[in-house]
């Protein structure tokens, strides 16, 4: 029998199976939306730096659809891969009550960092790219690249898509990979600068700690997603660049201190009050989003908790209906 005190031990593979893409851009959605309307808890996050890598804390809570508290901690080491055969990014995610502290389930966070990571992109894709948008260009063919574009074709018709990468060979295994995935042209591209001049929709997600993206690359009514930077050492956009187009955060107060717009406002190209707004403000409705067909976009991407929470709270709901996983009394 399942007490009160007993946690739902949930692996990578039990949350692959649980947490659908398309329910999980609803469920980020709506936690932008909390956010926004301040009926959550203000995400926080703690880093530490260390020889070759980091870590990183991400925490907060929301109330809907219960009351939930989730804690994210990541290591991120980017020669894992190369060096030990690991993955980049992993760690685990601690789910508990909101009222009263109890650990509901401790979670693998690889596939919920993927999922919610790419979620977000959905959700700002959907609000500010024009509606005709049919060509995507994707920049780092990793694991994350892949969930992008699988998740930027959920809100877009998308027609063709080309992809870029400093490891060629990276390039043709997701161009053979995600052609049959997503149904349309795949193609590699060697010369980024020209390819990015053609493009309706361009996501960033590399390890990248110089710019890669610059001031004059990006075609009139462009949309720009720039997810890679996600500590103050990471960058993939020119300064120049942001100072020139319509730039919305996923959380203000994390992309000043460690997203690209960090490196913009270090250089003194721009301001915090010069950011058009927080994504959660747009789907909510106090703000729009695109508003001329020929504005340049840009969605500084950080990952906020409370993607996190979202997320968990609806592999965690689907792993209780399903039985899956398995129950530990942490406290016995």
């Amino acid at each position: 029998m399942i007490g009160p005190t007993t946690t739902l031990i949930l692996t990578r593979s039990d949350v692959a199976s649980l947490l659908d893409l398309r329910d999980c851009i609803e469920a980020v959605e709506d936690a932008f939306r909390q956010h926004a309307l301040g009926i959550a808890t203000a995400p926080a996050v703690l880093g530490l730096h260390v020889h070759d890598g980091g870590f990183h804390i991400k925490a907060a809570g929301i109330y809907q659809p219960r009351p939930l508290f989730a804690a994210k901690i990541n290591g991120n080491f980017t020669t894992n891969p190369e060096r030990h055969g690991l993955p980049t990014i992993q760690g685990v995610i601690v789910l508990a009550d909101l009222t009263n502290g109890t650990p509901l389930a401790v979670l693998d966070s690889i596939e919920i960092t993927i999922q919610r990571t790419a979620a977000a992109t959905a959700v700002a894709t959907k609000y500010l790219a024009r509606e005709d948008a049919r060509v995507v260009t994707i920049v780092g063919c990793g694991v994350q690249g892949r969930a992008q574009l699988r998740s930027v074709a959920c809100v877009r018709s998308i027609a063709e898509v080309r992809a870029y990468d400093v490891d060629a060979g990276a390039v043709s295994r997701f161009v053979a990979e995600m052609q049959p995935v997503v149904g349309v042209p795949v193609r590699g591209v060697s010369n980024l600068e020209d390819d990015l001049r053609r493009s309706d929709i361009v996501i960033t997600c590399t390890t990248a700690t110089r710019p890669i993206v610059h001031h004059g690359d990006l075609r009139p009514g462009a949309f720009l997603a720039a997810v890679g930077a996600d500590n103050p050492g990471k960058q993939e956009i020119d300064p120049t660049l942001l100072a020139s187009a319509t730039v919305v955060a996923d959380v203000l107060d994390q992309t000043v201190t460690m997203g690209d717009l960090h490196h913009a406002v270090s250089a003194g190209v721009l301001t915090r009050s010069d950011v058009y707004a927080e994504l959660g403000e747009i789907v909510c409705g106090r703000k729009p989003g695109r508003r001329t067909a020929d504005e340049i976009i840009v969605f500084d991407s950080t990952g906020m908790a409370l993607q996190d929470v979202a997320a968990s709270a609806l592999v965690y709901q689907r792993a209780l209906d399903r039985g899956a996983g398995q129950w530990i009394a942490l406290g016995a």
